[in-house]
């Protein structure tokens, strides 16, 4: 189909009329990536387990383009997940889920990334609005299953920067609570380093490893609070990047061995732990692996030590035609919603 997309500066507040009266039909939706910095508590014998320390990233992200149609219909990357997103939000919802939906850019899939949650709502979040419907992004979290473990992917498309949360009430499937939100430098850096061959796990093999993890003690459980709360979170309110990094970096050195018999290592890829591994001989300490992986990151200080950082990486590891670098910042907002005139032929 050709057809002409007008952005304008309008958002979910419109009403539906107006939106009619000035053409708006189609609704885009930019979802940001995020980095799942790990679990604080995986025994929860006090009555809530893992919690969750993330960060949301500008880029990479997932946009998606909703407009209604005869018939429901996907395309482009991650089309399939899309559909299946949609299918289950119509059903929930009970409302009509016959939209185009155009997926224009996804985060890469069982990357660490947060590629299901933001996909997942993204696609829910545009349906609910074609359909005059208007939900928070925790209520369809919930509704999709999403949030399961962590509300880290929830608040980075509700609101975006570093998000604790509570971890999960026992008895409860309600995601967690967000329990504090701060923003993350602008001067600060994110070295992002991506295994295009590899991908972390997920579905049944994520839920195996999950359950046949060794014991994690609860004076395990008390540092890893007390590195998230009293060390990580006020370095970053403070902005000081050297206690956020190590605070980081001995948070996930700790759950990288405690996961090393279910992902082969303190890393999944056996690649990026190369690249780990020379950054930490370069000195570096915020290192570290989003969820299962692949993706590992470095946290940095500044833009031209990032620059110098890339471009060391590359030169020394550019013969790895699967591995690829970014340097990206970390975002302050949440996901994007705009409402677009279609010209017709749409």
């Amino acid at each position: 189909m050709q057809h002409e997309e007008t952005p304008v500066n309008k958002t979910t507040r419109q009403s539906p009329t107006a939106r009619q009266e000035d053409g708006l039909n189609v609704v885009r939706i930019t979802a940001p990536g995020r980095l799942h910095l790990g679990f604080i508590d995986l025994a929860g014998t006090l009555g809530r387990r893992f919690g969750s320390l993330g960060i949301t990233l500008d880029r990479p992200s997932t946009i998606v383009r909703m407009r209604k149609s005869d018939a429901l219909t996907a395309s482009g990357p991650d089309a399939g997940r899309a559909l299946a997103a949609a299918e289950r939000a119509a059903q929930r919802f009970q409302i009509d889920k016959a939209v185009e939906i155009t997926v224009e850019s996804a985060l890469p899939p069982h990357s660490g990334l947060g590629s299901g949650t933001q996909l997942g709502i993204a696609v829910a979040t545009g349906l609910c609005l074609l359909n005059d419907l208007t939900l928070s992004p925790r209520e369809i979290g919930a509704a999709l299953g999403r949030g399961a473990r962590s509300a880290i992917g929830i608040g980075a498309f509700t609101e975006g920067g570093v998000i604790l949360d509570g971890g999960k009430k026992r008895g409860s499937d309600a995601p967690p609570p967000i329990l504090s939100r701060l923003p993350f430098p602008d001067h600060w850096r994110i070295l992002l380093v991506y295994d295009n061959a590899h991908q972390g796990l997920s579905g049944a093999a994520e839920v195996s490893a999950m359950d046949n993890l060794p014991p994690f003690a609860d004076t395990l459980a008390s540092h890893m609070a007390r590195l998230a709360v009293m060390v990580a979170l006020p370095a970053l309110a403070e902005a000081d990047v050297d206690y956020f990094a190590a605070a980081i970096g001995e948070m996930q050195r700790l759950l990288g061995d405690h996961y090393a018999d279910a992902q082969g290592g303190r890393y999944t890829s056996t690649a990026v732990a190369e690249v780990m591994d020379w950054l930490e001989t370069r000195g570096l300490r915020g290192l570290g692996q989003s969820s299962w992986g692949p993706t590992g990151f470095a946290i940095l200080g500044s833009p031209e030590e990032a620059d110098q950082v890339i471009s060391e990486a590359r030169a020394l590891f550019g013969d790895r035609p699967a591995l690829a670098f970014d340097c990206v910042r970390g975002s302050n907002a949440g996901a994007r919603i705009e409402w677009l005139a279609c010209v017709e032929q749409c």
